[in-house]
This record gives structure tokens, C-alpha cells and sequence, in this order.
């Protein structure tokens, strides 16, 4: 695919590998067509395994040991031309390498400077460990996901890791090179995932204000409580979802299943709801997957089969979409958002550490000699 359709072509970012966030925000600048340069440690990241790598697609790799003092001059000279930098340290850590902000602005005083980390960049517990459990945790986020009488359900890494950290590490450094480019000056982004998170939880802040959530688990309208928005089981053992919350859906859902006509009329009674989700229930276990999905095919229902991940791509409409791609053998998803109705780039498979060190050192005005030295220094790596 050609990359004429990348929004952010032209826009240079260096990222100093960590896991997590950091690589999820650059994957998603790479995949709208910026130039993203990961700094890698030489032999590579221990704890970049797994689907790190294709977090870590569509970008250019060198290998920089942070702790000889040539390679922290490196890192300033990547960061002189660039737009921006992603830190996935701990608060102090880059300061200490002699690569924090204030050493990099020195340099490129319009850098977008972005710090993606669990706690943020200030508080008491800046400095402290943890994982995305902890982080959602501490947002309240976590205490809400759940169904009824259970224990709270970590959803995966999405909420902190990814939606309340890279995500939000992304926007920043988008907005953040907006400013920049507006007023000459650079800014630092603290995208906490402890923020992020809490953003994500902004509507039900706002339902709690009003009093229309409370703290127990699986009692409202969309986590699982309501009876028509929740999973069913079918009679091949396999899972559907029901969304049929409006009017409009939830009675073309009667219709289709043959649901009596109290349940039609008495849909948001929560006394009658657990009563109802034993009816339905029924109703679901009658048919197997596949049938439900031909039944329920063009109808206004909100209805979606539940996927396990080695169907996902042949789905039907996930197929005509393209919605995931094969890169080196590797199924993934495609980059998103689309423009124009195409994705923005074609995915690049991940580069090995220090894969492009003399490219980009070249690039940057380093003669040979130059990075012959820095090799021998042990500050770069190159392959």
C-alpha cells in the first residue's frame, strides 16, 4: 500500500523501548505514518516478548546503551530534528541518564516530550511499582467490572496499559505537537495511566452523581445487570451478545425470539429482571450459534456472535473490512483509524535491535568514523 495516505508523514518520534503504553503509543503514531525511531537496548528488551513485536511494527530500531555516556549524546542528537520523544521510565530515571526534558530541550527547545507511567509523573506513589491491575485499580475502574456478587474482573491490559496509557500518551503527543508547532515551544506530557483510566470512567462518574450507579457490581444497564445487555450461552456451548437496550431493537428482539408480551411491556422493571434473563436464557439455549446468527442476520437487534480470537478474522464483515491483516505470517490487527476509507499505512514487520543504527545515525550527520567510534565505545550498537 502506498504511505501517500499517512496523515503523519514527516513527523519524526523517538521512543526509548520500554513495554506496555510506550510501544502501544508508538505503534499507533507509526501506523499513521510517523517516523518512529525506537531506541533499543544492545542485545534487545527482555520483557518485549510475545505480542511485543507487533507492537513494535513499522518502525526503524537502534541499538543505544543508555548508561555509556556516548549513548546518551546520541539520544540528544536523535531528539535535535525530531518532533517528539516517548519516556517509558520511571519518574527521575531519564534525568539521571542525562536525557530528561531539560537536557533535550537544550537541544530542540519545540520537542513534545511525552512520560507515559502508571502513577504520573508526581504524587506519593510516583515512584512506586505496578502493573495495570494496580493502576485501574486505584481508579475505581476495576471496582466496577464484574458481574453480581463476584469479585471485580481485570479486563485484560486494555483499561490502563493501553486504553488509559498509550492512548492517551498518543493524543498527547499529537496535541502537543500541535502547540509546538504553533508557538515554537515544547511541552512535557504526563499521560498517567492513573488519568487515563479515570477518563475513561467519566460517564460513570457522571451516572454516580446522579445518583444512577452505585457500587455494586452487575447491577446497571451495561454491565451485564440489565438482562437485554449481557452474554447467553447456546445449545452448542458456544456465546452470543445481546445489546437490544432502545425500543425499536429490544421489541424487533421479541418478535425474532418469541418473547411474551410481559417481557415486551416490562422491559426496564429491574425487580422482574433476573426473571427475564431466565426466559431469554431459554430462549438462546434453543438454537445453536450458527443459527442465531442466520436468524438475527440484517435484523435491528444489536446481536454479534462472541468471537474467540482464531475466528475473528474470517467473520464476514471483519473480512470485507480487512479489520485484521497477515504481516510476515503474523495475523494483526490493520492500522486504524481509516482515511479516506483506507487504512493510513501498510504494517511493517518488527526490526531486530540496532537493525538500523547506521541508517539513522547517517541521517543524522555521523560520518562512519563517527560510528565506527561509538560501536567500539560500546554506546551504539549496529547490525
Amino acid at each position: 500500500m502506498s504511505e501517500s495516505n499517512a496523515p503523519l508523514a514527516g513527523v519524526r518520534i523517538i521512543e526509548l523501548a520500554g513495554i506496555g503504553p510506550g510501544p502501544f503509543a508508538g505503534m499507533m503514531l507509526a501506523d499513521l505514518g510517523a517516523d518512529v525511531v525506537t531506541v533499543d537496548r544492545p542485545g534487545g528488551n527482555p520483557w518485549a516478548e510475545g505480542g511485543h513485536d507487533v507492537m513494535f511494527r513499522s518502525r526503524r530500531s537502534v541499538a543505544v546503551d543508555l548508561k555509556n555516556p556516548g549513548g546518551a549524546d546520541v539520544v540528544k542528537e536523535l531528539c535535535r530534528t525530531a518532533d517528539g520523544i516517548i519516556d517509558t521510565y520511571r519518574p527521575g530515571v531519564a534525568e539521571r541518564l542525562g536525557i530528561g526534558p531539560q537536557d533535550c530541550f537544550t537541544l530542540n527547545p519545540a520537542l513534545v516530550y511525552g512520560r507515559v507511567t502508571g502513577w504520573g509523573q508526581e504524587g506519593p506513589m510516583a515512584s512506586m511499582p505496578g502493573h495495570d491491575i494496580n493502576y485501574i485499580a486505584l481508579t475505581g475502574a476495576l471496582h466496577a467490572i464484574g458481574r453480581r456478587g463476584g469479585p471485580p474482573t481485570a479486563p485484560l491490559n486494555l483499561v490502563g496499559d493501553f486504553g488509559g496509557g498509550g492512548m492517551l500518551m498518543a493524543v498527547g503527543m499529537l496535541a502537543g505537537i500541535l502547540s509546538a508547532r504553533q508557538t515554537g515551544c515544547g511541552r512535557v506530557v504526563d499521560a498517567a495511566m492513573i488519568d487515563g483510566a479515570s477518563a475513561l470512567m467519566a460517564m460513570f462518574h457522571a451516572l454516580r452523581g446522579k445518583g444512577d450507579f452505585n457500587d455494586e457490581r452487575g447491577t446497571h444497564l451495561l454491565d451485564t445487570g440489565a438482562f437485554f445487555y449481557d452474554v447467553y450461552l447456546t445449545r452448542d456451548g458456544q456465546w452470543v451478545s445481546i445489546g437490544a437496550i432502545e425500543t425499536q431493537f429490544w421489541n424487533e428482539l421479541c418478535d425474532i425470539l418469541d418473547l411474551p408480551e410481559d417481557m415486551r411491556r416490562n422491559q426496564f422493571d429491574q425487580s422482574r429482571w433476573e426473571v427475564f434473563r431466565t426466559v431469554l436464557a431459554g430462549r438462546i439455549a434453543a438454537y445453536d450459534r450458527a443459527e442465531l446468527d442466520e436468524i438475527f442476520a440484517g435484523k435491528n437487534t444489536c446481536y454479534a456472535p462472541v468471537l474467540n480470537l482464531a475466528e475473528v478474522a474470517n467473520h464476514p464483515h471483519n473480512a470485507a473490512r480487512r479489520t485484521l491483516i497477515e504481516v510476515d505470517g503474523v495475523l494483526q490487527a490493520a492500522p486504524a483509524p481509516r482515511f479516506d476509507g483506507r487504512p493510513p499505512t501498510m504494517p511493517r514487520p518488527q526490526r531486530q535491535p540496532g537493525e538500523d543504527s547506521r541508517e539513522v545515525l547517517s541521517e543524522l550527520g555521523f560520518t562512519e568514523d563517527d560510528i565506527a567510534r561509538l560501536i567500539e565505545q560500546g554506546a551504539v550498537c549496529a547490525l
